[in-house]
Parts: structure tokens; sequence; C-alpha cells
């Protein structure tokens, strides 16, 4: 086996339209009706995996799994890890409890209908497990995921913990526990500050990206980072959304899929479930 440090690389598998940033152009009732394009992302992805021979873990929307199975089997056939992200890209603030319940059993269904197994893991709707939603994490005990990817332990205006453990530990919950792995931030000035994925992927400089994720991996820190599928799609069409949004959405498009390489040119990355299990003994338990 390689004594080189495995980190987790994941994917939340979405369309465009069912971004956050651009829900309030793309009504719920007519995403039937817009092209999809989720195989640009999805080809641009595995084709780069493949080429650095690394596994990932795909969090995959139920309503995505249900009208593409395609993918989630090419995921499974690839060798990597399918998990759940919720059926719609719901906030965990607009459910509760029972809603929560009836939305995992919809997209576990949706991804055992696939081809997957029974998900292991699950990653809310934009990072919405805060402390406002923390009885999710009773849900998802009940339901048996050993982790949870949701937490994202920095200071912002729609989700965060900022004082939460930043790497991997264990959240006490009725009925047991439950492994939280949040996405990488870089401890700074007394605070955890965001490089990750997503935007801040797309924000920062490509080697700055590399050098905060080898500075945790020299700790001892298993890095945890995260993409999505139409981050990778540069030609998707361009929405009249607000000013920031709209800029924060198709920010360097075209550099994600050539970041991507290098990072995994200069990393080994396996699935979250691979790094969970090679770290449980040392997994300690946060409230």
């Amino acid at each position: 086996m390689s004594a080189t440090p495995l980190n987790a690389l994941s994917f939340d598998v979405e369309e465009y339209f069912q971004v956050a940033n651009l829900r309030g152009h793309f009504a719920r009732e007519d995403w039937e009706r817009v092209p999809p394009r989720i195989e640009v992302g999805m080809n641009a992805i595995l084709g780069a995996l493949e080429r650095h021979r690394s596994r990932a873990t795909f969090f995959f929307l139920g309503w995505i799994a249900e009208r593409h199975p395609q993918f989630v089997r090419r995921c499974l056939d690839a060798g990597h890890e399918v998990a759940s992200h919720g059926y719609e890209h719901l906030f965990l603030q607009d459910l509760d409890p029972a809603a929560l319940h009836r939305d995992l059993e919809r997209t576990e269904q949706a991804l055992m209908a696939a081809g997957a197994p029974r998900p292991r893991g699950f990653r809310a709707s934009t990072f919405t497990l805060t402390r406002r939603t923390w009885w999710a994490f009773d849900v998802l005990v009940e339901r048996g995921y050993v982790y949870d990817s949701s937490i994202h332990p920095v200071r912002h205006p729609v989700y965060g913990v900022p004082g939460f453990e930043p790497g991997l530990s264990r959240v006490e919950a009725a009925g047991g526990s439950i492994v939280e792995f949040p996405v990488s931030t870089y401890p700074l000035l007394g605070r955890n500050w965001p490089f990750g994925g997503g935007g801040y992927f797309r924000l920062l400089p490509g080697a700055v990206t590399r050098a905060l994720a080898a500075r945790l991996e020299q700790r001892g820190r298993p890095v945890a980072l995260y993409l999505h599928p139409w981050e990778f799609d540069p030609a998707q069409p361009r929405c009249p959304a607000p000013a920031f949004k709209r800029w924060r959405h198709y920010l360097n498009l075209e550099r994600t899929l050539p970041r991507l390489e290098a990072l995994l040119a200069s990393m080994r990355f396996g699935t979250m479930a691979e790094v969970v299990a090679a770290h449980a003994p040392a997994i300690a338990a946060r409230r």
C-alpha cells in the first residue's frame, strides 16, 4: 500500500439550474423543461479521475439519479462512491425531521434503483446543517448513515458552524453517533478560512489551493475538497441573476478542469468513506 496520505475528493451532482445562486430564476415546476447539461460536467470529471487513477465520492441528488441513472452506474463501475445529496436540493431549515426522513428515503430509493448500494454518506444542500438544524444528525443516525459532510466550520451569512472542529470528528446524536467530515478550511488568525472547493476553488489561484492542501496534509489532516459538474461546463447558458450571484456562479469555469488535473497530479485522492475508515480509530467525539 502507498505511504502517501489519502485525501478525499467529492462532487455534488446537480444541474446548473438547481444551485442556490440561481434558484430564484428556475422554478421547481420548470426543471423538467430545462435542457439538461449534466453530461458535460460528468464526462469531464470522470475522464480526469480515470486519467489520474483517482477515486472520489459523488453526492447525487435523487432527482438526478432518477433521470440519469447511467451516471450512477458509471461512477460505480469506475470504483467511486455514490452518496446522498438529498432529493431536490432543499435547505435543511425548510424541512422538519419527518420531511427529511421522506427526502432521504426517496433519494435512497432512487440511488438503489440505479444500482448503487444504500448510501453511507450524506451532504446537505448548501451546507445547511447548522446549530439551527442540528436535529438532522438524529435523522441521519436513525437511517443508518456512517458519515456526514454538511457542516462548514466558517462564518457565512447562509451557513456555517464557526467553532466546529475543522477535521474529522464524531457527533453524538439520539440513537448513536455519526462521523462529521467537513470540507477543508485553513486555520489563520484564529479563524477557519474556506478554500475546500466550489467557488473558492475557482476564485483562488490553483497554486494557492494546492499549497494550502499540502500544508494540511503535512500536519496529518486529511484534505476534503468538493466541486460540482456544472463547474466544468463553461458553455452553460447564462442566467440574468443579480450581478454578484452571476459573478460567483460563472467565475473561471474554463479553469476548473485544468486546476483539477493539476490537483490530481499533486495529491492522492480517494472516497470520503475510505478516508473515514482509515482514520476511524482516532476520531474523537465532539458536540
